[in-house]
């Protein structure tokens, strides 16, 4: 009986060698969780249960136990190296199934997809509609990286804030003006759009004060000085009549109390579609002070090729393009349960659900119980190497120990043996 009592302790102490070994060996693993063995005495029971005399009969191992505490948070230089700060698990699809992990080194495979060493794709919720702060929640998705060029878009507005000054002088009459002669027009402004193959043009805003109508002004659309594009709704020689009220600020766009101009159907001769953009001239005024131009922009933009991603800490993936647009790609889904001890080890620092673990939980980062992303970083081992180091001592003499009894044992056999 001392044999089988004492092997047990053997045992017992050969799988303490073993997890506090393979939680070293895994002490640079990103992250790895460490785990711990738990052990249960054994006792012979009968139908009368465990007699008060009764001798234990060893130990056996109840469990290997998985340690779920936070590892040190360690910044890197690719921002597609993430580590969750707090709670959760990454959701990747290995081959149409879902396994969950906490370590986050993401790479781009040829296919464009976020995939990690094993080619797991990492799981997001996808925008809903052109939204970029609205994501689709009821389903996951591969996060996929788009490597052609970022679509153009025409320019359809142009804010302009311009003071005209109220004291100035007129060029001289509206019928004279002339794009390519200065004196017949009193102030010119240049703006850049895009058209719908993301071709640049130079768009200028000339403005004449009437010389017959006090507070009132005329002003021109030309397009590339009128060599590249017909304008055919107020544009080129068709001017727009901008009247201005005592207070300086803008009243009436052609008769009408508007504070907008549209500009319809200029026609491209590169095989764009035709132009047409809303010109706001709501901060216009007519002060009397110098011309200036406060504020000029516009909403449309060029092609554009990735230069890179952003992920922010509530795990919104961002695409930023040469022409300085970015583009809302997904929201990375976090998983948690109930029970993560519960969740079987499939190496590769990779879990799997189990009945244990309780169902699936998934949802945002930064909210309920999941923690916070952080980009351009990775989740280190939890290992703490000087307690390892310990339970190594421990073990090493628990085994030792283990192995005596055994010797003692043969000894007291062996007298027993010896009696004649």
């Amino acid at each position: 009986m001392p044999f089988r009592i004492a092997l047990s302790g053997l045992n017992a102490a050969s799988s303490d060698l073993k997890v506090t070994g393979n939680n070293i060996a895994n002490a640079g693993t990103t992250g790895f969780k460490s785990s711990r063995t738990e052990f249960g005495d054994v006792y012979a029971t009968s139908l009368g249960g465990v007699s008060s005399t009764a001798v234990g009969g060893g130990v056996r191992l109840s469990r290997v136990a998985q340690q779920f505490s936070q590892g040190n948070i360690q910044f890197t230089n690719n921002n597609l190296d993430l580590a969750i700060n707090g709670e959760g698990f990454f959701v990747l699809n290995d081959s149409g199934a879902n396994v969950y992990t906490r370590s986050g080194a993401f790479s781009v495979d040829r296919n464009g997809y976020v995939v990690n060493s094993s080619g797991q794709r990492l799981q997001i919720f996808k925008p809903v509609g052109t939204s970029s702060n609205t994501f689709n929640t009821g389903s996951l998705n591969d996060l996929q990286i788009s490597l052609t060029e970022g679509s153009p878009r025409a320019t359809s507005k142009v804010d302009m804030s311009v003071n005209l000054d109220a004291s100035d002088t007129s060029a001289g009459a509206v019928s004279n003006f002339s794009p390519t002669d200065a004196t017949t027009y009193d102030y010119s402004t240049s703006y850049t759009v895009y058209d719908s193959l993301g071709a640049e043009h130079t768009a200028t805003q000339y403005f004449l004060k009437d010389p017959t109508a006090a507070n009132t002004w005329h002003t021109w659309l030309y397009v590339d000085n009128g060599t590249t594009a017909t304008n055919v709704t107020k544009g080129g020689n068709a001017s727009v009549t901008l009247e201005f009220g005592a207070d300086g600020s803008l009243a009436k766009v052609d008769g009408v109390a508007a504070q907008t101009v549209n500009y319809d159907n200029l026609t491209m001769t590169n095989g764009a579609n035709p132009l047409s953009m809303q010109l706001d001239l709501s901060k216009m005024t007519q002060y009397g002070g110098d011309y200036s131009v406060s504020t000029l922009s516009q909403n449309g933009f060029a092609t554009g090729r990735l230069t890179g991603l952003d992920v922010s800490d509530s795990g919104v993936v961002s695409a930023r393009f040469t022409n300085g647009q970015s583009q809302s790609l997904g929201k990375i889904a976090l998983a948690n349960f109930p029970n993560p001890q519960g969740l079987r080890q499939l190496g590769d620092t990779n879990w799997s659900e189990t009945f244990d673990s309780g169902d699936v939980l998934v949802g945002e980062a930064g909210t309920a119980s999941f923690g916070l992303i952080q980009s351009g970083a990775l989740e280190a081992s939890n290992v703490d190497i000087a307690e390892q180091l310990v339970n190594l001592i421990t073990a090493q003499r628990n085994f030792q120990a283990n192995s005596q009894v055994i010797r003692t044992a043969d000894t007291i056999t062996q007298t027993i043996i010896n009696i004649r």
